[in-house]
């Protein structure tokens, strides 16, 4: 049973992940008939630490021994988690947490203190999409995931940036506690209990143009042309070559096949019009080459995991839908 959560902090944390967990663990319910946690934030680097924010500083009686007792122990963001040598003791303290059958959570580069601890060894986790290559660089032996909002590899569980914190906080309490539980801090917050779809839809995509010395100019006329549908044969014919040779250099230089790549362009396209317009579904399915709108839908929700609709009340509001 979930009762007592510690928030190990590192200088320079994060203000607004420091005060999800807070939020989520830290305040006293119990007047709405919610548990109450056994909540403390921990210094892991003396009695006093600096945030990223100007002239905040974060004080705590509590020491890292506070961490033995924890059911829960949650890193947030730190402003120097992604290169940096961590205190051996807070290593030490999560890994003893973990063999003892507590569970740890990362919020946004959290992740990269439990990695340097030794516990995604062998998992799946999330992290924010800025930070996935490098994470998956420094520790090769975890599986990234670039495009969801947590991960649970139990008693591991990962988040990516900022909010995704707050996904997965509540997603602990679910699990624990029940929906029920987890449905009312969340209607206190003013946050959805369960938020659909993925990092995917956040994440910038700019075109590969620079790189692409042989079929670029095909590029540029299919970003032009996205609405037409086309053929590897038709393509090949604008770059002067064979089909099988165009196709072998379009992989090589953008690193996917011509399908995907349109495909990609395609989504990203509508991205913006949802953003931006108040063009239909079916207008937009037009400008973009789905043809239809249930088109559109199945290709938006393969590649971002969301709809539409969802995405376009996520960027401008629930009257936009």
């Amino acid at each position: 049973m979930l009762t007592n959560v510690a928030v190990p902090l590192l200088d320079g944390v994060h203000p607004f992940e420091l005060g999800v967990l807070c939020e989520v663990f830290g305040l006293d319910r119990s007047d709405e008939g919610l548990p109450v946690y056994d909540f403390a934030v921990v210094s892991a680097e003396g009695p006093s630490l600096g945030t990223h924010v100007g002239g905040l500083t974060v004080s705590t009686p509590y020491g890292l021994d506070r961490l033995e007792d924890a059911d829960l122990i949650a890193v947030p963001a730190s402003d120097a988690n992604v290169d940096r040598e961590y205190p051996p003791q807070l290593l030490a303290a999560l890994r003893r947490a973990v063999d003892r059958g507590a569970r740890v959570l990362s919020v946004c580069s959290g992740v990269f203190v439990l990695g340097a601890a030794g516990l995604l060894d062998g998992r799946s986790c999330a992290a924010h999409w800025r930070h996935a290559d490098l994470l998956a660089r420094r520790f090769p032996r975890t599986r990234v995931q670039p495009d969801v909002l947590y991960v649970d590899e139990d008693p591991v569980i990962t988040s990516a940036g900022t909010a995704a914190g707050i996904d997965a906080c509540l997603h602990i309490v679910r699990k624990e506690q029940g929906p029920e539980v987890a449905n009312k801090i969340a209607r206190r917050m003013v946050v959805p209990p369960h938020r659909d779809g993925g990092q995917a839809q956040y994440i910038e995509r700019p075109l590969p143009k620079d790189t692409c010395d042989t079929v670029g100019e095909v590029l540029a006329w299919m970003e032009q042309h996205l609405d037409r549908e086309v053929t590897v044969e038709q393509l090949a014919a604008r770059a002067h070559m064979a089909p099988r040779t165009f196709a072998r250099r379009f992989q090589q230089e953008t690193g996917t096949t011509p399908y995907r790549w349109i495909l990609r362009q395609r989504v990203l396209l509508a991205q913006e019009l949802l953003e931006g317009s108040d063009e239909t579904m079916d207008a937009i399915a037009d400008r973009t080459g789905f043809g239809t709108a249930a088109a559109l839908r199945h290709q938006f929700v393969r590649a971002l995991g969301t709809t539409p609709n969802a995405y376009r009340r996520a960027f401008r509001g629930p009257q936009a839908a």
